[in-house]
């Protein structure tokens, strides 16, 4: 893609989930040719047979395009969203690599830096940074639930925008209106790295989002979790974002307690006006019953923190005890705060120099 216009060809949506299918579907409202690619038979051949249905309050819709296992896939293509769930991105990255037209680009439409991970398979140049942030879920094969507008941001990983990076900002825009053209895309994904470590901590309980976030009780432990990231955001050299009233200052060293409970209480105030009252990490753990992206998610954390010699004691912990959860050997509920906080040591606060 080397015009600022908007892709002419088929746009190739690998991962036809949450994320991948809401995107493919509004971009198939919107006039553009759409192949997905999904790993699960069932949702592929649904998608065939009766078209990719978006359920929610923002629209609904049967959308028909083609879909293909990774095995099934021909042709190469220009424009490819890769939407898997993080820890499928490298083995996602390998499959998709044959299929990339020589000036293909891959936008990472995920959670996490999997940018990195891409990067290494396809090579940097051809990766540009994506972070989204609206309210969608996988219900059954064929039936994606799309239920809260948020962020979509892209930008290229080393900054100054490019015709390919303009061209994919209009092509969002028919997703979001609000969509973000950025110079500063690694801002915006470690902003939400420190968010998705607070959801990965409400997650250990059977509460809201909402509720864990609005109770005075666990702030302590939120505080500590969310610095922690934020610390080692700092000594990395990341200017973090803003996003959807998330205030992700609000948890860098030495932010002021007052900025950090109000960042806690626009973010009760956002989750109550959500209809997903609950996470995907949740549902992975609750409902799905299968292993969640802890490690492809905070694992970075960790990383960063030891090539940047910041502690990463609650982050450590908390990918041990989703672990612990996955396997059924550890309940959900309140306690498993009290036990991460333990993990922070006697002040419960963290990110200090290792």
């Amino acid at each position: 893609m080397n015009s600022g216009s908007t892709p002419t060809g088929p746009i190739l949506i690998w991962g036809a989930g949450a994320i991948g299918g809401t995107l493919g579907a509004a971009f198939i409202r919107s006039g553009h040719e759409v192949v997905f690619v999904d790993s699960a038979e069932d949702h592929v051949r649904t998608i065939n047979d009766k078209g990719l249905s978006i359920a929610g309050p923002l629209f609904e819709d049967t959308l028909h395009a083609p879909a293909f296992l990774p095995r099934d896939l021909d042709g190469t293509f220009e424009t490819v969203f890769l939407c898997v769930k993080a820890h499928h991105t490298e083995a996602a990255a390998r499959q998709l690599a044959p299929h990339l037209a020589a000036d293909a680009c891959v936008v990472s439409a995920q959670n996490g830096l999997n940018e990195y991970v891409i990067g290494r398979v396809i090579g940097e140049k051809r990766v540009v940074g994506c972070f989204v942030n609206f309210g969608a879920d996988y219900l059954e094969p064929g039936l994606v639930h799309y239920s809260g507008k948020g962020a979509v941001v892209i930008g290229e990983m080393d900054g100054p925008a490019t015709p390919r990076v303009e061209a994919l900002h209009q092509l969002l825009h028919r997703f979001a209106d609000h969509a973000v053209l950025t110079e500063n895309i690694l801002g915006f994904l470690w902003g939400k790295l420190v968010y998705g470590a607070l959801l990965f901590a409400t997650a250990l309980t059977d509460d809201s989002i909402a509720d864990v976030l609005a109770e005075p009780a666990y702030r302590p432990v939120l505080t500590a979790l969310g610095r922690e990231v934020g610390s080692v955001a700092t000594a990395a050299g990341i200017d973090p974002e803003p996003f959807d009233g998330f205030d992700p200052l609000a948890f860098i060293p030495d932010a002021p307690e007052a900025r950090t409970e109000r960042s806690f209480d626009d973010m009760v105030a956002h989750n109550r006006r959500s209809l997903k009252s609950h996470s995907g990490i949740w549902r992975d753990l609750a409902v799905r019953k299968r292993r969640t992206e802890v490690d492809a998610q905070l694992g970075p954390i960790v990383e960063f923190g030891v090539r940047h010699g910041v502690a990463t004691p609650l982050t450590r912990r908390l990918i041990a005890m989703i672990h612990e959860i996955e396997e059924g050997e550890r309940p959900l509920a309140g306690a498993n705060l009290a036990a991460l906080a333990e993990a922070g040591g006697p002040s419960g606060m963290a990110g200090s120099a290792a």
